[in-house]
């Protein structure tokens, strides 16, 4: 039962085999690229219903516009590859773990794939989830506009919020997500997680900073807040998870005397 020999790789090495993982997943990026651009026009469709809903629901003196001649091209390349990040993420989310978890041996490889199964379908489920609340968030910030005001919403800030919507929900679940299972494979303890937790608040507010269309306080808590408790959590499923490991080991250790 060898260790990975990445655990013990010299820095050139470890650049190198950092390397070899980005031009895998660079060329799987690459690949889902040609049939999310085969199908712009349903994909275009599907992310704007949230959009032409709002309008439709609330009589919205609102519309997407576009205000150049290289704009419809350059839009479609955007929603080609974020959509192809989106087709290609159960490899590029296997070659990340690989690389940011060398400790395994080789026969604990299993959690690599286990990683990138259940990562997924989590993937999946933060977009379908921000793409749920799209239409409240827009019926909102949209309802600001004054009456007898037309409201010309460039279609690349809209593609722009809905991308970060999309960021924030996923990133809120594969981090807590890849938490527990690094604990569950023997990789981090709980300690180590709560040692980090200035860290991780600093990340986190900084991350919704970013994510957030305003950037005002009430938004960076609504949006950081739900990542740090699903944190929490993972914390204290990773804190049972060593309790149990100690206690087995204690057992394992009385057994044998």
């Amino acid at each position: 039962m060898g260790k990975n020999p990445q655990a013990s790789m010299p820095l050139m090495e470890h650049l190198a085999e950092l390397r070899r993982r980005l031009i895998i997943s660079v060329v799987a990026i690459t690949i889902g690229v040609f049939p999310a651009w085969a199908y712009y026009k349903q994909i275009f469709g599907f992310l704007r219903e949230p959009f032409d809903e709002v309008v439709k629901n609330n009589s919205a003196q609102a519309s997407l516009t576009l205000g150049g001649v290289v704009d419809p091209f350059t839009l479609q390349i955007q929603v080609s590859l974020v959509s192809a990040i989106v087709i290609s993420s159960p490899i590029w989310l296997f070659q990340t773990w690989r690389f940011v978890t060398p400790g395994l041996h080789r026969n604990e490889k299993k959690w690599a794939l286990l990683f990138a199964g259940i990562a997924t379908p989590l993937v999946g489920l933060g977009a379908c989830f921000a793409y749920f609340v799209m239409p409240i968030s827009l019926q909102v910030l949209i309802g600001f506009t004054p009456d007898n005001v037309s409201n010309l919403i460039a279609v690349d800030k809209y593609f722009d919020f809905l991308f970060k919507m999309v960021l924030v929900f996923v990133i809120g679940a594969l981090i807590p997500f890849a938490l527990v299972l690094m604990n569950f494979a023997g990789v981090l303890t709980a300690a180590k997680i709560r040692s980090w937790w200035r860290m991780i608040v600093m990340s986190t507010l900084l991350f919704a900073a970013v994510a957030t269309p305003t950037g005002d306080p009430l938004n960076m808590t609504l949006v950081a807040a739900p990542i740090l408790t699903l944190i929490v959590l993972a914390w204290a499923i990773a804190s049972l998870n060593d309790l149990r490991r100690r206690k087995r080991s204690a057992t394992s250790g009385v057994n044998n005397a």
